[in-house]
């Protein structure tokens, strides 16, 4: 069972209000499981609304934001820890290093970026943690699509692909990734860049 779960998603709503449902369902159902959120640490969008509905129900929060950001007062001040870092590749490193598993919500080129890379880390053994996606209104089959056809083509693994977990909601997403087994991965001996 998890204890803390790293959440990518969009510092906007986006256009449809399933998204924020969404958000706010996963929340809300990760504090009721006493699983802790770890998120990018901003009060707007759809990381605001993930945030505010674990707090509401009376979980953990931690926030992860670069000072930059952290001084546009983009920052959400009720949060149960807010670290500063000094930069986006430092953040990446500490939400991973706070994190047991790792979902990505919508979002926009951030979080395309930070779920990529994450899957990376995995593929290269760097961590065995679970890795998926919340397909909210089918906002991610066109990467999944993109994956399946990378794997069509020889250019990711089939077993690579199998990495990446996803559910059109959060009840079945938590579901598989409880149920995550890594198999067995040569550990990556050298340290992430940061």
């Amino acid at each position: 069972m998890i204890k803390r779960l790293c959440v990518f998603c969009g510092s906007s709503v986006g256009k449809r209000p399933e998204y924020s449902d969404a958000a706010r369902e996963l929340g809300a159902l990760a504090a009721q499981k006493g699983i802790a959120i770890v998120y990018g640490g901003g009060r707007t969008g759809l990381m605001g609304a993930v945030a505010d509905a674990a707090l509401a129900a009376g979980g953990q929060v931690i926030g992860v934001i670069p000072e930059g950001l952290a001084t546009r007062e983009l920052k959400h001040d009720g949060l149960t820890e807010l670290h500063v870092v000094k930069s986006m590749h430092e953040r990446k490193a500490k939400m991973a290093e706070l994190a047991d598993a790792f979902v990505a919500l919508p979002g926009g080129l951030g979080t395309f970026e930070e779920l990529c890379e994450i899957l990376t880390w995995s593929q290269l053994g760097i961590h065995s943690k679970a890795c998926g996606v919340l397909n909210t209104a089918g906002y991610f089959d066109l990467l999944l699509g993109l994956f399946n056809h990378a794997v069509n083509e020889r250019f990711v693994r089939a077993d690579d692909r199998a990495l990446v977990l996803d559910a059109n909601e959060p009840v079945t997403l938590f579901k598989k990734i409880n149920a995550f087994c890594p198999g067995t991965r040569t550990r990556w001996i050298g340290p992430v860049e940061s």
